[in-house]
């Protein structure tokens, strides 16, 4: 049976200032690497927006959707581009995945990153948005409570950084939390094929893919092949 790969955690240069590659390019790199769907998850905090874009007569967030639709625009008919975001609150230097993401709901809540990870918490409940705790394990991360949490980030591909991705396996589990892998794609060391999920069917649109995290229909990517659910030697990277 065919299975369809989607990266859950990817950066651009247009509105990542870590990232090297630009939208166009990153699509081609996972393009040729057989995946159907990737969510763009550019960085959202107060350390990445750029005071200048105010004065030139763009928002960040104009800029920040601008990036996103850049590569979906690019990609159409090849990869389906879905918009998330990493982001980050002024409490600590903890990163967040967040899936549900729409255009509109940025666009009414622009400063939602000045908030602290427990009334994000409840914005993203209110608002149907999955909020996922991005390498926890890593230098100068805080575990949150998971209750204030829907998933956990148990496989990150970064390979600049040790993100102990055993012991994030470990603790999701545990306190029963969705489970993601992402690539953490940002330079050019990094070659597509490492993380993400697999399915069963291609993932089209942030409602399918938020569902399928729900329902736990997916196998986690893990080093380039497919995870045992308990297998914890698969997340030793």
């Amino acid at each position: 049976m065919t299975q369809y790969k989607t990266e859950l955690h990817a950066h651009t240069r247009e509105a990542s200032a870590c990232a090297d590659f630009s939208a166009q390019d990153v699509a081609d790199k996972y393009i040729a690497a057989g995946y159907t769907t990737l969510v763009l998850t550019n960085h959202y905090s107060q350390t990445r927006m750029k005071k200048d874009l105010e004065a030139n007569g763009i928002s960040w967030v104009e800029h920040f959707i601008g990036a996103y639709r850049k590569m979906r625009d690019y990609a159409k008919g090849k990869l389906n581009v879905l918009l998330g975001c990493e982001i980050r609150f002024p409490e600590n230097d903890n990163d967040y995945l967040i899936f549900g993401l729409t255009e509109e709901l940025l666009r009414k809540y622009p400063d939602m990153h000045m908030m602290s990870h427990k009334t994000f918490s409840t914005f993203a409940r209110e608002n149907g948005l999955l909020f996922v705790q991005a390498h926890p394990f890593r230098n100068n991360m805080v575990v949150v409570n998971p209750k204030y949490l829907d998933g956990m980030e148990v496989y990150n591909g970064h390979f600049k950084h040790d993100s102990r991705n055993h012991l994030a396996n470990e603790h999701a589990l545990r306190n029963g939390l969705i489970r993601t892998s992402g690539g953490d794609f940002h330079h050019p060391e990094h070659v597509p094929g490492d993380a993400g999920i697999l399915t069963d069917f291609p993932i089209t649109s942030m409602e399918e893919l938020v569902q399928t995290l729900k329902s736990g229909q997916y196998t986690l990517m893990c080093r380039g092949k497919a995870a045992q659910r308990d297998g914890m030697s698969d997340f030793h990277a």
